[in-house]
């Protein structure tokens, strides 16, 4: 019988070490922040838990001066990587050393372009977050140019320029998707629509979810994710107008749900939540679906709640059973996954706020737009603001957080939008 027992429980531990030596890059659990949002692109930091609170915990290591970008630091290794605007006409990446600040290595090509006059107050420089893995580093410019480059040395592996090789229209306000590593392949939307490129070489394997020939309903302004929905995994995408589920093998849509918003303002990343799916747009309604997959395409989509909470370019996090979301009018909320019910709502901050959410800790780093950091208790009882430091003047940069090498604490990364900071927390 002891013999029995124990050749069962090594077929099961097998079992579950394949499975997660087979984990995909894009959902594996590492600890470098390579990509949007962070390891599994759902703003949840890993490692341990948080110091609780800032102050004398926080402690600037390093600083640079760079060009304006939105793009959020990625790292990879002892490396991290951001993007810049140079001089209104290039745009470049650099690799630092993530301990000590060191230049590694800085590329750039020509890809810069304006935006419409009434979107230039927030900019016309680089706005997609990179997206990395051991070997490589992915760069959507703003003229959906993606480059591909070896995270070790900078060189170009490869770049696809979708409006010179496939006619694709460029985006009035340029890319803002930032692209997604899983395996072999790159996810991106770009102006010509949803896209897979091949990881090796850049070659398009397929184009779906084309957006529509208007500056309101043309190009995006999220970025999906991969996700397991009744247990079929696919890409989650958000367009100008729509919720979709998109077949990662053949760019088949699975299913598609219309999202109402102001001028295509459909901006915040897809949280999927279990088999539901939560969605809140600008100038529309909150509003939780429930998913049911059949046979590999959905036999229904249900709408769980809604309620008026309007979201702007903040995409939520979700601890326990209650989401936190930076809303449009510049206010703080949690609500129930269940029902939507709102717990409570806090006072207005700024335009907008990035967010990592430790479970581990019960807290919320957020990023405010004027540079204003703040950890916040994940309560569903009531908003507490546990510390607030400043540590930019102006950021709409992605915050990254993640542990260091000797365990004892983590790294904040800040890209100000004219530096990057970097802060050990312990």
């Amino acid at each position: 019988m002891w013999y029995s027992y124990s050749l069962r429980l090594v077929f099961v531990l097998v079992v579950l070490l394949k499975l997660c030596v087979g984990l995909p890059q894009s959902q594996a659990a590492e600890p470098s922040w390579g990509q949007w949002r962070g390891p599994q692109r759902d703003g949840q930091s890993i490692g341990g838990k948080w110091p609780e609170t800032l102050g004398d915990r926080l402690q600037m290591a390093w600083e640079i001066e760079l060009g304006p970008s939105y793009s959020g630091p990625v790292t990879s290794g002892e490396l991290v990587f951001t993007t810049e605007t140079v001089d209104k006409q290039f745009e470049r990446v650099t690799a630092f050393k993530l301990e000590t600040g060191e230049q590694v290595w800085t590329t750039k090509w020509e890809g810069a372009m304006a935006v419409p006059f009434f979107a230039a107050s927030n900019g016309d420089w680089i706005r997609a977050t990179p997206a990395c893995d051991e070997n490589n580093l992915v760069v959507a410019g703003m003229r959906d140019v993606v480059v591909c480059l070896d995270t070790k040395t900078g060189q170009d592996k490869w770049r696809v320029d979708f409006a010179k090789q496939f006619g694709d229209p460029l985006q009035a306000f340029g890319c803002v998707c930032s692209p997604v590593i899983d395996g072999d392949a790159v996810y991106i939307q770009v102006g010509g629509g949803t896209t897979k490129l091949s990881l090796a070489d850049g070659k398009m394997i397929w184009q779906t979810l084309k957006g529509g020939d208007s500056m309101m309903t043309g190009g995006a302004f999220s970025s999906p994710i991969i996700a397991t929905i009744a247990g079929q995994r696919q890409l989650v995408v958000a367009t100008r107008e729509r919720l979709a589920g998109v077949s990662l093998e053949d760019g088949r849509e699975l299913w598609s749900e219309p999202i109402e918003s102001f001028r295509g303002m459909n901006i915040l990343t897809p949280v999927v939540v279990g088999d539901r799916l939560f969605s809140s747009a600008h100038s529309g309604r909150s509003r939780m679906f429930n998913l049911a997959m059949n046979d590999g395409s959905v036999a229904k989509v249900d709408q769980v709640w809604d309620n008026k909470a309007q979201a702007y370019m903040s995409t939520p996090v979700v601890v326990g059973e209650h989401l936190y979301m930076h809303l449009k009018n510049q206010r703080f909320v949690c609500m129930s996954l269940a029902d939507g019910t709102e717990k409570w709502t806090s006072q207005p901050f700024g335009k907008y706020w990035s967010m990592v959410a430790s479970p581990e800790s019960g807290s919320i780093l957020a990023l405010d737009a004027d540079g204003q950091l703040r950890l916040i208790a994940a309560d569903a009882e009531a908003f507490r603001l546990l510390a607030e430091t400043k540590v930019a003047e102006d950021s709409w940069a992605h915050l990254a957080v993640q542990p260091d090498a000797d365990g004892e604490g983590f790294w904040v990364m800040v890209r100000a939008l004219d530096r990057m900071r970097i802060y050990r927390w312990q």
